[in-house]
This record gives structure tokens, sequence and C-alpha cells, in this order.
């Protein structure tokens, strides 16, 4: 019976669980999106995880989706990740950064630019912008000869992530971003060929994996996606045989991994897992619903399939999950109000698990 603790081979690399820190939101860039040593350090305290995935990282400043969070489009970002990647490695770390184009969930006060969409629909919600929280504003529709240089930047992020010595890239298709948007039924409204069928709604998942791919490898891309999960506004019609089109095509491709999130019906899920022949990652929660992932909800997804599960929140209070997992010791809770607060408390300041004497 397969365990999250036993080995994997992913890709070209063997981790030591099946335990995967998946990408958490913490806005502690610094100006210009720049990681910083607090950043470095609250990678490599986790660094016990099977595969750490970062925090969202916008691959060009239109992409950005809230302030404080840090990029990978110029030299001088890639440069101060190089610190992060060294203290994850050092402490015996594999780590892939999340590639985050916001699209329409964006602001120009966090951008000072309008943001893109596939359609001047605008999200659904309030965002996160330097003076508070905001409607979101109305995007530009994406010309149909500007959607493949926005597809592209996921393979120039790529790059300066390789650059900076991260063993691969995930491209966020999930949750309502730009990837997502354009499978979204209500977010693109486009009659060209982005839009309408879902041959046509795919395209640009497909084309964003696609140019990473060829610029870094197949085995250090992979994807995330949220089937159904209709975040930020963004519904989809269609969905098992959307997904399974769009496995489908990147099939071919040789991706590190798929990483789906549990956000439609089991079934449904089980379904992709029996479609796509690589690599599969499941999380088993709604993202930022009540419940958080946990090893009954992990051991039952190994059982349908999985080889992969990743856990979010869990990993916020416990730097140690694997170890607490394995002992089956409990787990610290996370202290909501510091998600988001900047600064090193409610960030570096959970400790490791303390046995008693």
């Amino acid at each position: 019976m397969t365990t999250l603790f036993d080995r994997y081979q992913l890709g070209e690399m063997v981790l030591p669980n099946r335990v995967v820190m998946a990408p958490l939101t913490r806005v502690r860039a610094a100006t210009g999106g720049l990681a910083t040593p607090s950043m470095a350090t609250y990678y490599a305290q986790r660094a016990t995880a099977g595969l750490i995935v970062t925090e969202g990282v916008q691959p060009s400043i239109v992409g950005q989706s809230n302030p404080g969070t840090p990029g990978l489009h110029t030299d001088e970002q890639a440069k101060s990740w190089q610190q992060v990647t060294d203290a994850v490695h050092t402490n015996g770390g594999r780590v892939f950064a999340q590639l985050m184009h916001g699209g329409r969930v964006s602001h120009p006060e966090t951008t000072g630019m309008q943001p893109v969409g596939p359609s001047a629909v605008p999200a659904a919600g309030e965002l996160f912008t330097p003076t508070g929280r905001k409607p979101a504003p109305v995007p530009r529709a994406l010309d149909t000869a500007e959607v493949p240089e926005h597809a592209r930047s996921y393979a120039g992020a790529a790059r300066y992530a390789v650059d900076a010595s991260f063993d691969g890239v995930e491209l966020h298709g999930a949750n309502g971003y730009l990837i997502s948007q354009f499978l979204s039924s209500s977010a693109n409204l486009r009659t060209d060929r982005y839009g309408g069928s879902i041959t046509n709604r795919i395209r640009f998942a497909v084309e964003a994996v696609t140019a990473t791919v060829e610029a870094v490898g197949g085995h250090r891309t992979g994807i995330r996606l949220s089937p159904g999960a209709g975040i930020w506004g963004a519904t989809e019609t269609d969905v098992p045989e959307m997904y399974a089109a769009l496995l489908a095509e990147l099939a071919p491709l040789g991706l590190a991994y798929v990483h789906l999130e549990l956000t439609t019906a089991e079934e449904v899920l089980v379904g992709l897992r029996r479609a796509w022949p690589g690599s599969l990652i499941v999380n088993p929660a709604f993202p930022m619903g009540p419940k958080k992932a946990d090893e009954v909800a992990a051991e039952r997804w190994l059982g349908l399939g999985a080889d992969l599960i990743s856990f979010g929140r869990a990993f916020i209070a416990n730097p140690d999950l694997v170890e607490r997992l394995r002992q089956n010791l409990p787990l610290a809770d996370d202290d909501q109000a510091t998600w988001y607060a900047g600064g090193d408390q409610g960030y570096l300041t959970y400790p490791t698990y303390r046995h008693e004497a």
C-alpha cells in the first residue's frame, strides 16, 4: 500500500516522500518584487517536504495580482531568488516556482496598469490593494495578437527560475487567474480562436504550457488546475469534457506533473486521474474552504490514484509537517491574522514540535 512516506520519482528527481507543500500567498516580498532573506528562511524551514511549490510569482508586472508578491521577470528578481533556492537545497529540499499571472484579478493601484483578461468582464469580489480592499476593476480585453505574448510570459519567467536554480516551475492554471479565466465560460466571452468552444478555451493554457516546456523542458514543468471551482467568478461549463480535452493536449508534452484541487465531484477527478498518464498531485481540500487537507484525506486520495498529496495551510504553522504526520504528532494551528500581515511574526515564528522531557 502506498503511503505519504514512500519515495517517488518525479521527472529527474527522487522525492524522499510524497508530501508536497502547496503554494501559499504570504506577501513578504521586498519592493520591486524581490525575494528576501526571510523568505529564504521560511522555505528552508519546510525543506523536508518531498517538493515545495512557492507562492505565486508574477511573470510580468501586469500579471501581478496582489501587493507584496514576488516576481520573476527581471534580472534583479531572479538574482534575489538564488538565496531561496540555495537555502532549500542546502537543507536537502527541492523547490518549484509557481508562475501566476493574475489577469483580471489585479488593480491599477497595485501595478500602475489596467488589468488584462480574455474579456472586459470584472472578477467577482474585492481585491487587496496598497490602500485596502477595493472592487475588481473592469479589465482590458486582450487583442487576439496580444494573447501569445502573455502565454510566452510564463516561459520567460521559467527561464529566470532555472537561472535562479529552481528545480522547475508550476503554471498556476487554477483559482480564477489568467489561465483559468481563458478556461471559463463566464470570464471568457471571446469569439476568436481563444473563446467559445472547448478547443478554443483550452488553447491559451496549451500555448502557455507548450512555450514553457520549450523553454525549460517538460520535466521541469507542472500545472495546477481547479476544475469547476468558480473562484473570482470564473465559472466553467462542460467541466469533465473540457479538462479531459486539456489533459489530452498536455499529455504528449512530458510534464513533471498535473496538480489538481478538490473543486469538483470526486468522480470527475478520478476520471481525470485515469485520463492523465503522468504524475498527479492532489490537494484534498477546497481552496480557502473550512476544511484543511489532512492525513485521512491524503491517504484516501493516494488510494484513488494520486501519486503525491499537497498540503497548504498545514504547512504555515508546521514547518516540520512531514515528521508530525509520520509520527502522528498533533498539528499546530496557524494565526490567520498574520497570513498577509508582513514581517516575520506568524511567518518564521512557528517552531518544530517539542517533545516533553
